[in-house]
């Protein structure tokens, strides 16, 4: 599982998961139905991208998108071992 907090983190995730697939950009592209030169786009400036585009990327590429609430953190409440 990738953790994606920044648009450079899924700029390198996507290209990774591309190269990981064993696909070009223009093998991508054609998947997907755009061109090689879209995929390039894509991969350099998702943070631009609309979801759709990133969505079917990753469908094509055997991935999937999840979406889950990150661990809460829990402050410590004083008590007798903290004396």
């Amino acid at each position: 599982m990738y953790s994606v907090d920044t648009p450079q983190q899924l700029r390198t995730i996507l290209r990774s998961l591309r190269q990981a697939s064993g696909l070009t950009q223009a093998q991508l592209g054609q998947r997907i139905g755009v061109t090689q030169k879209r995929i390039a786009r894509i991969e350099a400036a998702p943070e631009v991208t609309a979801f759709d585009q990133i969505a079917r990327m990753v469908t094509a590429m055997g991935y999937r998108l999840v979406i889950e609430e990150p661990p809460r953190h829990r402050v410590a409440e004083p008590g007798p071992e903290t004396w």
